[in-house]
């Protein structure tokens, strides 16, 4: 076992979601860490990045720093969704690598997998196939951050790990209309039709696809525990081994919004993967659960979305 306590810990990205999460549970843990503001240090410079590894001598590094957006913004600048993330991570990794770093945890992502991968999705699966292609420029970027991290622990003997976690949500998430995923995106369009006192809202599809969603401070949680027992050579998913269909998320959103309007599906607009779910048995053997209910942290993130627009 690597135990975490008294390591000096370098986190990158602490502003995103899950760079939040993970802050709060070091400092509710009384972990040593520190993090970079963007105006400091750019990860995109890999001389900035190598002078700051060198000078702070952190031995462990969450990678949580990532270009990440919607299908629209993944349309729109494909080459920034590539680059920006294969520069951030090879500058971390390789200087990781040179200066000693103890571990590396590199988040990638379920949209890695192959769109017609066996359900549920497992590590196996990668690379046999063609990734979804809204977001395959991303999806490129971090199949090859898993090979990075591979080949160095391959090569150099290293111990840093892949975490391809399932679809996360929770406080700080991204509200915005064109690049929220599907449950920031329920609670502003319902919390917006309780406002305007709207009788009916459309949503796109049937209603019949699952998902699985994994609150963002079990996955910080999952993290510390698999960088503490995680010792393997491969990816590990990271997901609660529990799905729900859209239509049941919805009726669950309005109820906690307070949205007592009626719910259409139109059923003319697409409805994506009709299962996408990660095969998480792994982790789930080696002891660690998600502490989370799916109602519970909605309900955290909803007023999370209250206070931070509305208050």
């Amino acid at each position: 076992m690597f135990n975490l306590r008294n390591k000096k810990i370098y986190l990158a990205g602490h502003t995103g979601m899950l760079g939040s999460a993970l802050e709060r549970k070091f400092r509710d843990l009384s972990y040593s860490f520190f993090s970079s503001e963007r105006e400091n240090l750019d990860l995109r410079n890999q001389k900035m990045v190598d002078d700051f590894i060198r000078s702070e001598r952190p031995e462990v590094i969450f990678l949580a720093a990532a270009l990440v957006g919607g299908i629209n913004a993944n349309r729109s600048r494909p080459a920034e969704f590539l680059s920006d993330n294969l520069i951030i991570q090879h500058n971390i990794m390789n200087s990781a690598l040179k200066h000693g770093v103890d571990k590396l945890v590199f988040y990638a992502s379920s949209c890695s997998y192959p769109v017609n991968a066996t359900q549920p999705l497992n590590v196996n699966s990668l690379m046999t196939g063609l990734p979804e292609s809204t977001n395959q420029w991303y999806s490129v970027a971090k199949i090859a951050g898993i090979k990075m991290i591979e080949s160095f622990n391959q090569q150099y003997g290293t111990e840093y790990i892949s975490i391809i976690p399932t679809n996360a949500y929770g406080p700080g998430d991204n509200f915005d209309k064109n690049n929220s995923h599907v449950i920031p995106a329920l609670i502003a369009k319902m919390h917006n039709a309780k406002i305007y006192q709207k009788k009916n809202i459309d949503l796109w599809g049937t209603g019949k696809p699952l998902r699985e969603f994994i609150y963002i401070d079990d996955l910080a949680e999952a993290s510390i525990f698999l960088v503490e027992n995680y010792f393997k050579n491969t990816p590990i998913n990271v997901g609660t081994g529990k799905e729900i269909s859209i239509k049941e998320l919805a009726s669950i959103v309005s109820e906690i919004t307070g949205y007592e309007g009626s719910i259409s599906f139109d059923e003319s607009m697409p409805d994506g993967a009709m299962k996408k779910a990660l095969d998480s048995s792994e982790i789930l053997s080696m002891g660690w659960k998600p502490r989370v209910k799916l109602k519970q942290g909605i309900k955290e993130v909803y007023n999370n979305y209250f206070l931070n627009f509305y208050a």
